[in-house]
């Protein structure tokens, strides 16, 4: 199932739109007659996971804002939505249909197929036939990013802040939980293990997947679950399930790492996060699309081109960490170190 959610304050176009038992209504940043059009289609974890999701959306309001562009989004619920979502917005005539999550990889082949004179964008992967072969289409832009790189700081901190006995890390065990097994989970996973390993060898490492971009529930049961074994600090590569990851953290009054954005605004406890710049990437390629310039084929985002980082980190954590942390920033920017993508 399908549905079309507003944007606060901009005007709803039901009466242009096509209104279908699976797209209850939709918005538009301007109507102005020959204004840009794009459609998000977003992954199941919605606009509201303070993470992935959320960036995107962040991206396409910025957007309307900044460039006049016309546009609507769309939630998907379950993965038999990509096929449907993203078929809405071809047949509509969009501009740029973007979809939003590696899991859409199969659809975005599907339909960018069916409609070749449409143009799209994926976020985390290219389009993939059935048996999971990645295509570049020529009307298909695929927006990467090193999440390894990203991975790799927070790990340097968490390893340096059990190294130091920091605040409540004091069992010299760190965690992370991911939700699916897949390609951009793991390659922050990869990166977090390595650079905490670097700074700390002996450092302990629990980790889990809770199978789900949503399930909360399942997320606080594995975070408990870590946390009673001894673990500081949980790293949530999750999407919405990480949030219940992280709430255990807080109840728990151990320390919890975010992800993609600074998710720093849900408490002290959260001491940094390992940020992918979902949002810039959107922005970038709706502007790209509106102004002629678009590219099918792979973008990078990476610490070169500011696409990945660390949030400024809570106070708990100490300056000379912070400087420690940057020292190996460095490093990466330098090429002196090539963080993994493999889990080891």
């Amino acid at each position: 199932m399908r549905r079309f959610l507003a944007l606060p304050g901009i005007a709803l176009l039901l009466a242009t739109m096509i209104v279908t038992p699976a797209a209850a209504r939709g918005v538009a940043h301007h109507t102005a007659a020959h204004a840009f059009t794009v459609g998000l289609v977003t992954d199941v974890g919605g606009i509201n996971d303070k993470s992935f999701n959320h960036l995107a959306y962040l991206g396409f309001q910025q957007a309307g804002t900044l460039y006049h562009i016309k546009g609507t989004y769309v939630e998907s619920h379950a993965p038999t939505d990509y096929v449907p979502n993203l078929t809405y917005y071809a047949r509509q005539g969009t501009g740029l249909t973007i979809g939003v999550g590696f899991l859409m990889a199969s659809a975005m082949y599907q339909v960018a197929r069916q409609f070749p004179h449409r143009k799209f964008a994926i976020i985390d992967s290219a389009p993939a036939d059935a048996k999971g072969n990645p295509h570049n289409l020529k009307n298909v832009a695929n927006l990467f990013f090193k999440e390894q790189e990203s991975g790799y700081l927070v790990g340097v901190l968490s390893g340096l802040m059990e190294k130091d006995h920091v605040g409540r890390a004091m069992h010299n065990t760190i965690g992370y939980m991911g939700g699916v097994s897949i390609p951009p989970v793991n390659r922050y996973i990869a990166g977090y293990i390595q650079g905490a390993r670097k700074v700390d060898p002996t450092i302990g490492i629990r980790g889990n997947y809770s199978q789900s971009f949503i399930d909360q529930a399942k997320g606080k049961q594995i975070g408990l679950q870590q946390i009673s074994s001894g673990t500081d600090i949980l790293f949530a590569v999750a999407g919405s399930s990480g949030l219940g990851y992280l709430e255990a953290a807080h109840e728990r009054s151990v320390y919890g790492i975010g992800v993609d954005a600074d998710q720093g605004g849900l408490g002290p406890y959260v001491i940094t996060s390992a940020l992918k710049k979902v949002d810039v990437a959107v922005r970038l390629i709706i502007r790209q699309a509106q102004t002629g310039h678009f590219r099918a084929g792979d973008h990078l985002f990476s610490l070169k081109n500011s696409g990945t980082g660390f949030a400024p980190p809570a106070r708990i954590v100490p300056r000379s960490i912070i400087s420690q942390v940057n020292v190996y920033r460095r490093l990466i920017l330098s090429g002196k170190i090539v963080p993994t993508t493999v889990i080891h």
